[in-house]
């Protein structure tokens, strides 16, 4: 009996010390703006829908970890830190949210909305934090607007004014959130022509 009790100890231990914690993360996305006693807003006949077709995102950030460039050549995949759900689909998800913030009067959905309506793709090719303390965001965007296709490219970089994965996945929200924006005044601009 005696000589079993090292063997209930070690494995006792071994239980206790081999736990590992994951967390998971989800993009927040802007409030949403209201309009007074929550009443719903008319939305302009002349600018059609805008229909989020797509966000796509390269291999290395199709996972569930959340990444972080190490070196000038060197990825991590985070493996206790990981998206709560897929990031292209939570990167299509805010993109509507915060479109819809940056053009009230417009319709953005990740449906197509009707036979007459402007497609948007957005390919993200960077969305991660780096080692010298600075989120990367990347890609470029292309926009079918009335038979015309506009292509433009973004990069962004933020400081992460926090360590950790929680400051990382706010400050990459807020540069989504920036890019979102940037989208918005390039189709307010496109509308007008």
């Amino acid at each position: 009996m005696m000589k079993w009790m090292p063997l209930a100890m070690a494995l006792a231990l071994s239980a206790c010390s081999s736990t590992t914690q994951t967390t998971l993360y989800q993009l927040p996305a802007a409030a949403p703006t209201t309009t007074p006693g929550g009443q719903s807003t008319l939305l302009a006949d002349a600018a059609p829908p805008i229909w989020v077709e797509r966000v796509s995102v390269p291999d290395y950030l199709a996972g569930n970890g959340v990444v972080y460039q190490t070196s000038d050549v060197k990825y991590v995949i985070a493996a206790n830190n990981l998206w709560a759900s897929p990031l292209d689909q939570q990167l299509q998800q805010t993109l509507v949210t915060n479109l819809s913030n940056a053009l009230p009067g417009r319709l953005i959905s990740a449906a197509p909305l009707g036979e007459r309506h402007d497609t948007l793709n957005v390919n993200v090719t960077g969305f991660h934090g780096r080692y010298d303390g600075q989120v990367v965001i990347s890609g470029s965007w292309t926009l079918e607007h009335g038979g015309r296709i506009t292509r433009q490219p973004f990069n962004l970089t933020l400081p992460q004014q926090e360590d950790g994965y929680d400051a990382l996945v706010r400050t990459l929200a807020q540069g989504w959130q920036q890019e979102a924006q940037k989208m918005a005044t390039a189709f307010s601009a496109l509308q007008q022509n």
